[in-house]
């Protein structure tokens, strides 16, 4: 494992691409439904399309964002987690990954992968390590693991246990069964003792359903599918399931009255541990 040559643990990458203000980008969306500023008037115009259709789209964009920090203080405080991959990140908001784990353990690595230009122009000026951990960004696609693999290897230590975290991500992967072979191509790569922590919207609003439907049709933008409760809980297959498994995520270890909004309950997602 080799560190990085910068004083903030980041390795130095060609300038990201043109950023498209033409077409509207989940990851620019999702920021909007958060409340952020980090998106366009195209992903505003999708974003407001599809809420109206679907209002509880905001809490289930909230929802998804409590749940993510829930699993990442439990994977470094109770399951003692020092690395994290972190694929599809997202823009830039408050309590993001890093963050977290280094509130618990300064002297912990995370890898970012996202492959939206926005996201990495923000992630290099923003997502800052502590003094004593490392902070990377890796531009690429989720559907090429290997180089995903590649690229972490210089900032992340493969002969101990990583947590792979794919927060909302695979159901951008339109097949199935391609999307569990990209799970277990990165779990392959990583030692006994890594986890797995995962989330994706399910088809189990039909609201919902018919807004995700119209947005995969009409937006520009990258399909998103929506699958079953079953379907994503056969991305952990083969792993050692966290309490309480795989269920509607504001479920998942709840430290507080969890959102109680329509829509809040269909993200489903779950922690396994690598046997």
């Amino acid at each position: 494992m080799a560190d990085s040559p910068n004083s903030s643990g980041r390795e130095e990458q060609p300038p990201p691409p043109r950023i498209d203000t033409t077409v509207p980008h989940s990851a620019r969306i999702w920021n909007y439904w958060l409340g952020g500023k980090d998106n366009y008037p195209v992903d505003q115009a999708a974003g407001d399309e599809f809420s109206a259709i679907f209002p509880g789209v905001f809490n289930h964009a909230r929802t998804g964002r409590y749940y993510l920090v829930r699993v990442v203080r439990y994977l470094a405080s109770e399951a003692g987690i020092r690395q994290f991959l972190d694929i599809g990140t997202g823009l830039p908001t408050v309590d993001n990954t890093h963050e977290v784990a280094q509130r618990i353990a300064p002297e912990s690595r995370i890898v970012y992968v996202d492959n939206d230009p926005l996201v990495l122009s923000h992630a290099r000026a923003l997502l800052i390590s502590a003094p004593e951990g490392m902070t990377n960004y890796i531009t690429a696609d989720l559907h090429d693991p290997e180089r995903i693999l590649a690229e972490a290897a210089k900032t992340l230590d493969f002969t101990r246990p990583v947590a792979l975290m794919l927060m909302g991500i695979l159901g951008h992967v339109a097949d199935h069964d391609e999307a569990r072979s990209i799970v277990r191509r990165l779990l392959d790569a990583l030692p006994s003792g890594s986890y797995l922590a995962h989330y994706d919207s399910t088809n189990t609003n039909e609201t919902m359903n018919e807004a995700n439907r119209r947005y995969n049709e009409e937006s520009g933008a990258v399909p998103y599918i929506l699958r079953s409760p079953d379907q994503v809980a056969r991305y952990l297959d083969g792993l050692e399931l966290v309490e309480p498994g795989v269920v509607s995520c504001p479920l998942w270890r709840p430290d507080f009255a969890p959102l109680d909004e329509p829509g809040t309950r269909d993200l489903y997602g779950g922690v396994g541990r690598k046997p």
